[in-house]
């Protein structure tokens, strides 16, 4: 089926719930409305109130609903309608459902996906465009996971609602609608922790996720065109990395450039530029170059642009590490 990315959650989200009848979802405006962003479109009428739940505008006791039922057997998927709205949630992801396998003892796990669409793009608010996926990768126990493509985002997911620990879910809101792709219509996962290759190259290596994807490529096919070969990885997975996918392609190229949508200061991004100045040091040809949003708030629409990175800021960064 032809599906963009919206419509692939959608469907995931079905076949979950049709699969599964432990799985069940909550969030704000999620049942006969259909969500923000309309990705629970038809789940409420076609599985009922009691597995597809509207919740109170409360993201602290909407998680801590979806904790308790994960405890008590059930497979919550929880909606955040931004991921600037998380943060009253914040204690109960830390505190709570990233720590209950370790506090138990093993006992009992937090088997949850947290949904939430983010990074800037569309011409909306701060709190509607941020990018702070960094606050959550450094929390031992909590997966982060973040699709580029419709394909990718189904597979994910389900893969995500097989977890038997939590995961937070990243949905880039720039790529929800940005295209279309064949999405296989059978139920697949795409395993957790596992970086792919995008674009196979030789000269340098580029490390992003999300939106940052498609421009990616988009910078490593104007470089080609300059003769330069650039490989691009999608993460996928965030926390916990895949490590050896990320020193394999930069031991093999010698060059790397991070990019990310977050601001630069303490990211994503500086982690995997320690990962590669303790173990890959001297396969490098040049610096690690990252090519991140500045470290300010994400501005309103009119100067959404000039925050924003794009393929030519990308490029640059290209042109940069090979003439080193």
């Amino acid at each position: 089926m032809n599906l963009n990315m919206v419509q692939a959650i959608n469907q995931a989200l079905a076949q979950a719930l049709a699969a599964d009848e432990r799985v069940v979802l909550l969030g704000e405006d999620i049942g006969p409305d259909g969500g923000v962003f309309r990705a629970t479109e038809g789940l409420s009428e076609r599985f009922g109130t009691d597995r597809v739940m509207d919740t109170p505008l409360a993201e602290s006791g909407l998680v801590g609903a979806a904790i308790g039922m994960a405890a008590l057997g059930l497979k919550p998927v929880a909606e955040i309608q931004f991921l600037g709205f998380i943060y009253p949630a914040f204690n109960q992801i830390v505190s709570h459902a990233a720590r209950l396998r370790n506090r138990t003892r093993g006992r009992f796990g937090a088997p949850i996906v947290i949904r939430t669409p983010y990074g800037a793009g569309v011409g909306a608010l701060e709190h509607h465009s941020e990018s702070t996926e960094a606050l959550f990768c450094q929390i031992p126990g909590l997966t982060v996971v973040v699709p580029s493509s419709p394909v990718e985002a189904k597979g994910l997911l389900l893969a995500s609602i097989r977890s038997e620990d939590p995961v937070l879910f990243l949905e880039p809101t720039r790529l929800y609608r940005a295209g279309k792709e064949e999405v296989p219509e059978a139920a697949y996962e795409i395993p957790l922790r596992r970086a792919r290759i995008v674009r196979p190259g030789a000269d340098l290596t580029i490390l992003a996720w999300g939106a940052m994807i498609p421009i990616s490529l988009q910078a490593a096919e104007e470089a080609a065109a300059a003769g330069h070969s650039a490989e691009v990885i999608d993460l996928r997975t965030l926390s916990p990395m895949d490590e050896e996918a990320v020193l394999a392609s930069v031991r093999k190229t010698g060059r790397a450039l991070i990019v990310h949508e977050a601001p630069r200061a303490f990211g994503a991004g500086a982690e995997i530029a320690a990962l590669l100045a303790e173990s890959a040091l001297l396969h490098l040809k040049a610096p690690v170059l990252r090519v991140t949003a500045p470290d300010i708030t994400v501005p309103l629409a009119k100067s959404e642009a000039a925050y924003y990175v794009d393929a030519g800021r990308i490029g640059a960064g290209i042109t940069r590490l090979m003439e080193f």
